[in-house]
């Protein structure tokens, strides 16, 4: 895109993008806040707010895009990466799969069913518990020390923390999760002991963030590793490739074929309503609306990024 038509396209965006966060907010009556974890319960349904950053970390923000919610989900990108950062594609694909599984993020169904028992892949629950197992550390407290430093690092924020009230509801009431854990111990998936693993899992899930953070994060992938702002390499090209396939084919779960069809660009949900995505080459998109369908994906949010994709033809497709 040459700066003229950029220019063009930022001045439409931000002259439009308070309109149509307006008209995709309707859709929060159409979802539900999760409840599964109780923290997560208090977030207001009605919330719908957007930053997108573009290459010079100039922002277009609508609705309630201050609004401060926890990764969830969207962490399991970044903790993938760690962890090909970390020990390279060999050893982290011996503990999860490339595959789409069709089946809710916190099926155990095909661990036991489908040989070799590994989980399908790491955006999945199962898979991401593995993946948390990989990240380097002597205990888990400087495993979680480094994934908090990477995300800081991605997002350039220092300030970035973990929400204990969140990791606490997290924990203690992990049952299906706890549940996966011993099963890929079982297995021979995990090595650590299952509370180690599950200690550095919450943690990564619990990290606070708001919409601005999350597309500076974007903004880092839709630059191919890259952070354009300050022209600094933070991840390895080819790490980038992988975690975004993994986004376009497993990250809004098992609605991912669907997104590809309406929306098409790589992005990653989570149970806070919050969900990253990017146009590749030229913006980072972090968006949250509590309020999710039946599949965990925020209702107003896959709205506003259907019309922006079409509005501006975004979709790689």
């Amino acid at each position: 895109m040459s700066h003229t038509q950029h220019a063009e396209t930022w001045k439409h965006l931000k002259a439009h993008l308070p309109q149509w966060v307006t008209e995709s907010k309707a859709h929060t009556s159409d979802g539900q806040v999760a409840s599964y974890i109780p923290e997560l319960a208090n977030a207001p349904a009605d919330v719908l707010g957007i930053c997108i950053m573009d290459t010079e970390g100039n922002i277009s923000v609508a609705g309630e895009s201050d609004f401060r919610f926890t990764l969830q989900s969207i962490s399991k990108v970044f903790t993938l990466i760690l962890a090909l950062m970390d020990n390279g594609e060999e050893i982290v694909f011996s503990k999860v799969g490339m595959e789409p599984t069709g089946d809710d993020f916190n099926s155990m169904l095909k661990l036991e069913l489908v040989e070799p028992g590994i989980p399908f892949n790491p955006l999945i629950n199962a898979g991401a518990i593995a993946i948390s197992s990989l990240i380097a550390g002597s205990d888990p407290k400087e495993q979680v020390e480094r994934i908090l430093h990477f995300f800081r690092d991605i997002a350039h924020n220092p300030s970035l923390e973990i929400n204990q009230n969140v990791f606490r509801s997290e924990s203690d009431t992990a049952h299906r999760n706890r549940s996966l854990a011993y099963f890929l111990k079982d297995n021979g998936v995990l090595d650590s002991e299952v509370d180690d693993v599950l200690y550095v899992y919450f943690s990564h899930c619990s990290i606070e963030v708001n919409c601005t953070d999350l597309a500076r994060m974007a903004l880092v992938l839709a630059h191919n590793g890259v952070d354009p702002i300050r022209n600094q390499r933070l991840i390895p090209r080819r790490f980038v490739q992988i975690a975004k396939t993994f986004m376009f084919t497993c990250g809004m779960y098992n609605a991912s074929g669907e997104f590809a069809m309406n929306v098409g660009l790589p992005a990653k949900s989570g149970v806070s309503g919050s969900i990253l995505t990017m146009v590749p080459g030229q913006y980072g998109i972090g968006l949250v609306g509590p309020a999710l369908n039946r599949k965990g994906n925020s209702t107003a949010g896959v709205h506003l990024l259907g019309t922006l994709s079409k509005e501006f033809d975004w979709s790689l497709f």
